[in-house]
């Protein structure tokens, strides 16, 4: 809802303004608390008011009244605040007389403007007064259950067993030659998921050498997408297509291979990229998934596989499991359930969606009974039509707050693969997010994110290595739901889709074209918000004076202009040079809350950076890091409170100047390159108290290996990344290492062990979910039963050529789900096998783990081993398991 997220975002505005020293922000107190109140009192009303607008396609009166409110006091602050900081530059400091009389008229004029948004305001409360006492709400009719007994990230069988082996027999039969399998079907009737369901079986997994997975969609990129065959997923190589085909066509020839292209919109697509897949005479396969009848009739005119609609036991099967996961639905709801899943009409994305929101509903049958009702309006529309319909009847019963953040989703490029953590600080960055107490809006937000999943409106597509959700998408259909929605009202305006609207905030695609990006920059008025591109080389950044979020993918240079955006918040670039001028701007930006760059130059962060005390993520990534200069010795210490990610820094100082400077600092990573014996105080390192997770790299030629030594570690560290290039010995590390309490992800790279062995003593590593072992030194590793890692999930092993074997007290521990073992001894794998063996005597074929073995080359030997719960691949090989992630 865009009224709700105008006011969360004005009022977080105010909470910096009260909290932020610099520049001297002189808004009336009165006008302050007025506005306070009428925007607390319109956000409790937004939560519960229901508009009374039935047409789809008209946005509501009041709501956009509120918005346009909430956006117009944000624009009179906020102009006020960029007209005060470009006072204080140096030539208009120097001539108090002219400071003066501008700030003094400036103050005038904020409070005329001010005063006349209050009578708005009030205006705006009267009405909405009016509505409460002819509709009053009852609490429990808004009251929504957290409680969920299934998981949303598992994939539900939407499709018949029948269905299932015929496709498999189509897989693994038939005529040795090349063969095209479409999958066809509306879109969110399941062709995805059954591709996913066949392509991870391990039948297919067993029959198939390769098996690479593609998204084309409707926008393709044909680079992009012979990348992606080569498991180069998010990499930019630079090579052109031909080069990349060629290298795909190497890589397939001789081998059977099973290739799935999901979600093709035309043929063109296929005729750029199929004469990349030779055909080996061996059975390999093409699945290819697409929503057009008439494309399936020219990939394969002979089979093609239509994906039907659900009957009603399917439909059922996948709402209880959606629902209720392995538990059985309530009898009282049986009735009203299955009424609710006849209005699906067997469409599986319907079906999910629709069970999420019950999911999070009260289990009674009022709750039910009010989305019988609801569904019950859109049964006789066209599929397309109906689709829509129902899953904007799940957007509506949405709590308001998880709205803005919903329809954020359609920013991003259809089928694109969402980083969960930047979708958070963008979340955070808009104000969508309302501060709660204890909580950081990080946390808040990561709240919100999972909250979405248990309803089925975001999926994950893949989960960290100690099982937090790490990347992220949304259904095509749904995607259109955003953009329809924030079309309505304006909340964002993506160029070349929708036209450009109300301007606050901006979207370019990747594929748009110059010239509708140049026409549309031209006239985008002054008070555009948010900007999100991937074409920074052609913007004209001077347009842009309140610009707040700048989020600029493309890897060219940004124009300087940029850093005269004073009133940025979210600055976040990829480019390929430093910026000296960001040297003299960096104290103007009076609320930055994000800094990245992306940058091969060195660069120094200049000492104003410590007197930014709205900071909370700072990263400079790519080239050897960035120099963060001492904080400054004056009198009034600046601390850092917001400050919760430092990524890049390079040959950190943690002295007690640093320490208090920056309390609550959750991320670090830091470098280290001098050559000189320096004390860094790492021993100062156990004073961060909420740092979560640490990541250090030192180079070879790093002589401060005294200071490593004093190394110590907070007991709030969950996440630690330990990469030694000289001799380290990891004795003096490792003993508080192990009983760090909260401590889940461990890594050590390089290094050296004395006497080349590590034995792990009782009571260390507890909360251990994932270890990573690249320390070629290592030759025995001994442990006891009592003491070996009980909650370990994933264990790899990567160069240990001296390590004689794994010990085999791993089969035993009750949590252990894979042993990944890359350029390993024979002697480690021979011991990864007989741990194996040891395990399926005691629990059968089907172990709760698996091993997976990368060696240089082939190994008849090694390739003797494999089986069901052992896999042995080579180099070559090592894009097989990695080709759909």
């Amino acid at each position: 809802m865009a009224a709700y997220a105008a006011l969360v975002s004005l009022m977080n505005l105010i909470d910096d303004i009260e909290n932020h020293p610099w520049p001297p922000i002189c808004i009336d107190k009165n006008q302050v608390e007025s506005l306070t109140q009428f925007f607390t009192f319109l956000q409790e009303f937004l939560q519960h008011y229901i508009s009374p607008v039935d047409d789809e396609d008209e946005a509501d009166p009041l709501e956009m009244r509120i918005m346009e409110a909430a956006y117009a006091a944000e624009d009179i602050i906020e102009s006020y605040i960029v007209h005060l900081v470009q006072l204080s530059t140096p030539a208009v400091e120097n001539d108090q007389a002219t400071y003066d009389s501008s700030e003094e008229v400036s103050c005038i004029n904020l409070y005329h403007d001010l005063h006349q948004m209050i009578e708005e305001m009030d205006l705006i409360k009267k009405v909405a007064m009016e509505i409460n006492t002819r509709n009053p709400i009852s609490p429990s009719s808004v009251n929504v259950s957290s409680t969920s007994s299934s998981s949303s990230g598992s994939r539900i069988m939407v499709c018949s067993e029948d269905l299932l082996n015929g496709i498999m027999e189509k897989l693994v039969g038939g005529q040795p030659s090349r063969q095209v399998i479409p999958i066809v079907g509306m879109g969110g009737i399941g062709k995805t998921t059954l591709a996913k369901t066949v392509y991870s079986k391990p039948l297919i997994k067993e029959y198939f050498d390769i098996r690479v997975w593609a998204t084309i969609s409707l926008r393709y990129n044909i680079t992009k997408i012979l990348s992606e065959l080569l498991s180069r997923k998010g990499e930019e190589s630079g090579m052109r297509e031909d080069e990349l085909g060629l290298e795909l066509y190497q890589y397939l020839y001789g081998r059977r291979f099973l290739i799935v292209l999901d979600d093709m919109w035309s043929s063109d697509a296929w005729d750029k990229i199929q004469r990349f897949f030779p055909d080996n005479q061996n059975g390999s396969r093409i699945f290819v998934t697409t929503r057009l009848s008439q494309l399936s009739s020219q990939l394969n005119k002979d089979y093609s596989l239509q994906m039907e609609f659900l009957d009603e036991f399917q439909g059922w099967n996948l709402f209880s499991k959606t629902v209720f996961g392995e538990e059985s639905c309530p009898l009282e709801l049986v009735e009203i359930g299955k009424e609710i899943v006849g209005n699906c009409r067997g469409l599986p994305l319907s079906i999910v969606v629709v069970g999420g929101l019950l999911r999070k509903m009260e289990l009674t049958r009022g709750s039910w009974g009010s989305v019988r009702k609801n569904l019950a309006s859109v049964v006789n529309l066209e599929n397309d039509k109906h689709c829509l319909r129902l899953l904007k009847l799940s957007y509506n019963q949405l709590p308001v707050y998880l709205k803005p953040c919903f329809l954020w989703m359609g920013v991003f490029e259809e089928d694109n693969i969402i980083r969960v953590s930047k979708l958070i600080r963008l979340w955070v960055s808009e104000g969508f997010i309302k501060p709660v107490m204890g909580k950081s809006l990080e946390t808040v937000a990561k709240g919100f994110l999972k909250d979405l999943v248990d309803r089925n409106l975001i999926q994950i597509d893949k989960l960290g290595s100690t099982g937090n959700i790490k990347w992220c998408k949304i259904h095509d259909l749904l995607r259109d739901l955003c953009l329809r929605e924030s079309s309505k009202y304006g909340f964002y305006d993506v160029i070349g889709q929708e036209g450009i609207n109300r301007q606050r905030r901006v979207v370019i695609l990747r594929n748009t074209s110059k010239k509708m990006v140049i026409d549309a920059m031209q006239s985008i008025s002054y008070n555009a918000r948010s900007v999100i591109c991937e074409q920074g080389e052609i913007l004209c950044w001077q347009n842009f004076r309140l610009l707040k979020r700048l989020h600029v993918l493309s890897r060219s240079s940004v124009d300087a202009l940029v850093f005269k955006c004073v009133n940025l918040r979210h600055l976040d670039i990829h480019a390929v040079r430093s910026f000296p001028s960001l040297h003299s701007s960096v104290n103007r930006f009076w609320n930055l809350h994000t800094f990245i760059v992306y940058c091969w130059d060195e660069w120094n962060a200049p000492v104003a950076i410590w007197k930014m005390p709205q900071l909370r993520h700072v990263k400079l990534l790519y080239g050897d890091g960035f120099w963060l200069a001492d904080p400054p010795s004056d009198e009034q210490v600046h601390v850092m409170e917001n400050l919760h990610t430092l990524k890049g820094v390079k040959n950190f100082k943690c002295d007690e100047e640093v320490v208090k400077r920056i309390p609550n600092m959750r991320k670090l990573r830091i470098k280290y390159y001098s050559r000189e014996q320096i004390d860094y105080g790492l021993s100062n390192m156990k004073c961060l108290c909420k740092l979560e997770s640490l990541n250090i790299y030192c180079d070879y030629e790093f002589r401060g290996v005294a200071s490593l030594c004093k190394l110590t570690f907070p007991q709030s560290l969950k996440s630690l990344s330990l990469w030694m290039e000289s001799e380290f010995e990891w004795e003096y590390l490792l003993e508080n290492i192990g009983f760090l309490p909260r401590l889940e992800k461990l890594k050590l790279y390089q290094g050296c062990f004395r006497e080349g062995k590590w034995e792990i003593a009782e009571g260390q590593f507890l909360s251990l979910k994932y270890l990573e072992l690249s320390c070629g030194a290592l030759e025995h590793w001994t442990t006891q039963e009592s003491s070996i890692f009980p909650r370990l999930e994933q264990l790899l092993l990567n160069g240990s050529e001296k390590l004689e074997e794994i010990p085999f007290q791993i089969g035993n521990i009750p949590t252990l789900q894979k042993i990944k073992l890359y350029y390993c001894s024979k002697s480690v794998v021979l011991s990864a096998k007989n741990i194996v063996d040891e395990q399926v005597e005691f629990q059968g074929e089907q172990l709760s783990f698996r091993v997976e073995v990368l060696v240089t080359r082939a190994d008849e030997e090694l390739q003797s081993l494999a089986g069901p719960n052992f896999k042995v691949y080579s180099q070559k090989d090592l894009d097989l398991e990695s080709g759909y992630k």
